[in-house]
């Protein structure tokens, strides 16, 4: 991994693959996970010429993790201070859940002049569910908004359960760097804002095309969620893959990559 200073000092760190002259890919982790969680998705890129940017924001893998001060801001910020420091643009940006709305933050403050494309992959834009928004998490709307991630990530008893995932428990366990763990306070800080956010304005003022990708069986939130955020967007278009959870591209990684490296491909 290579470090660089965000604007307040903090460390970020990246690893880079492929070609030094491709089109720059930006892959930004879930919550609390490390760049490492791409690994199918860089080896991938790096054959189809791209150069590949694995990133751990604050909080994640190999860059710092402070006590708190993180919001859905501050990530925005942060992945701005990655495009900065490496001289990026025409850059392809790819977010897997967390990851997917931090995009969104980087593009409401900072604009879209540096971004090609944008993938999504399985995060719905608004958690909260509301009269006019029904692919949200599952079990969260406005009676238990201040209480329902107080302690962490509800089981909803929705998608495959772990132990009939097989060999797509494998990956994500690899993936992920084995089990649960307690969430700091700041973690859950972060957390909260995060389910507290609407994305609905970013899609539709992003002239980017974006894809949508949804895990059909995705523990957290309907597939259809992917289609409708699609719907907002001015050049949007969305994919929901069979037999895949919430970590669609860890689960199913052929299956992702093959949307992802078509997406690609049609908009360069």
């Amino acid at each position: 991994m290579t470090t660089i200073r965000a604007d307040d000092g903090l460390r970020l760190a990246y690893v880079e693959s492929g070609e030094p002259g491709g089109r720059p890919v930006v892959l930004i982790a879930g919550f609390t996970a490390p760049a490492t969680s791409w690994r199918p998705q860089v080896a991938a890129l790096a054959r189809a010429g791209y150069r590949v940017l694995a990133v751990d924001l604050r909080g994640h893998g190999e860059a710092d993790h402070p006590d708190g001060g993180v919001d859905m801001d501050r990530r925005g910020d942060d992945l701005r201070d990655v495009l900065a420091a490496l001289h990026l643009e025409d850059v392809a940006l790819v977010g897997g859940s967390m990851g997917g709305n931090t995009i969104w933050s980087y593009l409401s403050r900072h604009g879209d002049a540096l971004v090609r494309s944008v993938v999504i992959v399985d995060q719905t834009p608004k958690m909260l569910n509301t009269d006019d928004w029904a692919f949200g998490f599952y079990g969260y709307d406005g009676s238990n908004a201040d209480t329902f991630f107080a302690t962490g990530i509800p089981q909803t008893g929705h998608g495959t359960p772990l132990a009939r995932r097989g060999l797509r428990l494998v990956r994500l366990l690899r993936a992920l760097g084995g089990g649960d763990r307690a969430m700091s306070p700041g973690e859950l800080v972060l957390l909260n804002d995060h389910a507290r956010r609407d994305w609905r304005e970013a899609i539709e003022g992003s002239a980017a095309p974006v894809l949508f990708v949804a895990g059909a069986e995705s523990e957290f939130w309907p597939a259809e969620h992917a289609a409708a955020a699609a719907a907002l967007a001015p050049r949007g278009e969305s994919v929901v893959l069979a037999h895949d959870g919430h970590a669609a591209n860890v689960e199913q990684p052929r299956a992702f990559n093959r949307v992802l490296l078509e997406f690609l491909a049609r908009s360069r």
